[in-house]
């Protein structure tokens, strides 16, 4: 079943590279950016965590706490957040289970082969563990600008 904007967001406690696991619960009352990404250090992937890096201080003004998630392992998600000094925290979702409570595990297509893996999707969780808005699909280079104007338009 597909997650729709006003569903409450799927619970989840991860490990993180802060050093102890991060959950739903941990953040109540906080606005998340939640982001769904394939691959630590590939291109797509490296542009979309350091486009939230440059703008880390616009996001949190606008009171978000950013968590990148990806089926890598925590020794991937600590050497590709120190390769690119990201200051935010990345969660290790190894069995994707959290990924397809979110809907966003899905078979996806390379060089005619069918796998299975991250769409990259972004979901803003707002203060009250409901899902704001969704971001399927998700093209990197402009994203940063559209995470911030939907965390405007919850303000407003």
């Amino acid at each position: 079943m597909a997650l729709s904007e006003k569903d409450p967001a799927p619970t989840f406690s991860l490990p993180s590279t802060t050093g102890k696991n991060i959950g739903l619960k941990d953040l109540k009352g906080k606005k998340i950016v939640l982001y769904f990404y394939p691959k630590d250090d590939t291109p797509g992937c490296t542009t979309e965590a350091c486009n939230f890096r440059d703008g880390i201080a616009e996001l949190e003004r606008a009171g978000a706490v950013v968590l990148g998630v990806s089926p890598d392992s925590m020794a991937s998600h600590e050497k590709f957040r120190k390769k690119f000094s990201l200051p935010f925290a990345l969660l290790a979702d190894t069995d994707h289970a959290v990924a397809e409570a979110y809907g966003v595990w899905k078979e996806k297509s390379m060089y005619g082969k069918k796998y299975m893996g991250i769409e990259r999707t972004t979901f803003i969780i707002d203060g009250k563990g409901k899902i704001a808005k969704i971001f399927p699909k998700v093209k990197v280079q402009d994203h940063h600008a559209e995470v911030c104007a939907a965390l405007a338009a919850l303000e407003s």
